[in-house]
């Protein structure tokens, strides 16, 4: 029996890297196995910010939709399909932006940080303002009752709670308020030690070939005070161990003993790592290779989960405007 219903998905920025499997990706392949999934493609959300060049969204899309089936996602079992083809996000997104206070807007903690974080862009408009409310409403549509986010993300859904709420208490209870999942795996770096981004050039793609890998990690930032193998080591500075404690936390305990006892160099501890990492992208370079292949396969998948999506959101849209008399 499923435990309930969930909805996530990621703006559609290109490959994906291991960031974004250790982060959300590998979590929503073993949800699926216990919860009714959906998990959406957020195209109209990558809008917010890249609203001034689109020429590259549906490539985007189509190869995050090949990263999300080779880790994984399996269209049988979720339904995954791309937020702009089901309508009802934007009826619902309108209809709450009718009841949602600026001021609920304005104080948004991740709304003030990416203005500073952006601040030699052009993102104020109401598109950027008002993105905390399509995200509610791409939750409450389906009438989701668990969001799988990363504490960042936490203002954001009380947001949504506090919307369903308001709307529960003006018409007639509608939606149920979600609840967060919250993602047990701490953030990777970049192989440079700073924030892991594409802008930076310090991922590692979950397409990335073993060479490619190879070289990442003989990059990675260590304890830059060990000198020598013998010297005691200071794993909670080391990029390479914050990769252990994000995609193999099995050995994670041996690593700090070792490192912390000097009796491994930072070498061959990133020799292992490099094995460890392979081994995890290998059946996924493989079911990538078997799909990129396949012309077609990316829309029709997103065409069967618009299929399922849009009948859900309907229902959900009905009951809104009866509650809301129009």
């Amino acid at each position: 029996m499923a435990k309930g219903r969930i909805l996530s998905g990621n703006r559609p920025t290109g490959k994906l890297h291991l960031g974004n499997f250790a982060g959300a990706l590998a979590n929503w392949v073993k949800l699926q196995e216990d919860y009714e999934c959906l998990f959406m493609v957020a195209d109209w959300h990558a809008l917010t910010t890249g609203y001034d060049d689109t020429s590259e969204l549906k490539e985007y899309t189509r190869e995050m939709l090949i990263d999300w089936i080779s880790a994984g996602l399996d269209p049988e079992k979720s339904v995954i399909f791309r937020q702009s083809d089901v309508k009802e996000h934007a009826e619902l997104h309108l209809l709450l932006s009718m009841i949602t206070p600026l001021g609920w807007l304005e104080r948004c903690p991740t709304y003030k940080e990416q203005l500073q974080q952006l601040s030699g862009k052009e993102i104020t408009n109401y598109g950027f303002l008002g993105y905390p409310v399509l995200m509610a409403s791409d939750i409450l549509v389906y009438k989701a009752d668990t969001v799988p986010v990363g504490e960042d993300q936490l203002p954001h859904l009380e947001l949504a709670r506090e919307i369903a709420r308001r709307f529960n208490y003006l018409y007639t209870p509608t939606f149920p308020e979600p609840q967060a999942k919250l993602s047990q795996v701490p953030l990777l770096p970049g192989v440079d030690g700073r924030k892991m981004s594409k802008s930076y050039g310090n991922t590692i793609a979950l397409s990335d070939p073993p060479e490619r890998v190879r070289e990442l990690v003989n990059a990675m930032v260590t304890d830059p005070e060990r000198i020598r193998k013998s010297d005691p080591g200071h794993p909670d500075v080391c990029t390479v161990y914050a990769y252990y404690k994000g995609l193999a936390p099995e050995v994670l305990e041996s690593r700090r003993e070792e490192c912390e006892g000097g009796q491994i160099g930072c070498v061959a501890c990133k020799r292992q790592l490099l094995k460890t990492l392979l081994d995890i992208l290998g059946p996924i370079h493989e079911r990538r290779h078997e799909l990129a292949v396949q012309p077609g396969l990316v829309e029709s998948i997103l065409e069967q989960g618009a299929a399922k999506a849009s009948p859900m959101a309907a229902r959900t849209m009905a009951e809104v405007r009866e509650a809301m008399r129009i």
